[in-house]
């Protein structure tokens, strides 16, 4: 087993670690602690909490976010299929042409049911 072929995946990985972490700890030793207390409260916004912190959301906020991941994500695996357009051929054209008519018969259907109403 060569390790020369996995050298990339691993500077990869140290690099995203890197990217991740160094900043953090920079903050971390690099910047003011003047703690006090407004800053150690629960709620650092600058006022005491005037509601309950288990009230009530709208349902809809809920499905609003929901259709957005799934119609984000979706649409992220028509990137992978762009660059090897021309290695999938025929067939992979036309399975992505079938997958884009799914996902647009969905959000024809989520249009009418009112899905995307914020009244």
């Amino acid at each position: 087993m060569d390790l020369n072929q996995y050298l990339p995946v691993l500077l990869f990985i140290l690099v995203g670690v890197g990217v991740g972490v160094v900043p953090q700890v920079l903050g971390r030793l690099l910047g003011p602690v003047r703690p006090d207390s407004e800053k150690n409260s629960p709620y650092e916004c600058g006022f005491e909490a005037f509601e309950d912190a288990r009230m009530k959301f709208d349902v809809r906020y809920y499905l609003v976010a929901i259709l957005f991941i799934l119609f984000d994500l979706e649409i992220a695996f028509l990137f992978p299929w762009a660059v090897a357009l021309k290695d999938v051929g025929l067939v992979g054209f036309w399975s992505v042409i079938i997958f884009l008519g799914i996902l647009v018969v969905g959000f024809v259907y989520e249009w009418k049911k009112g899905a995307l109403d914020w009244e």
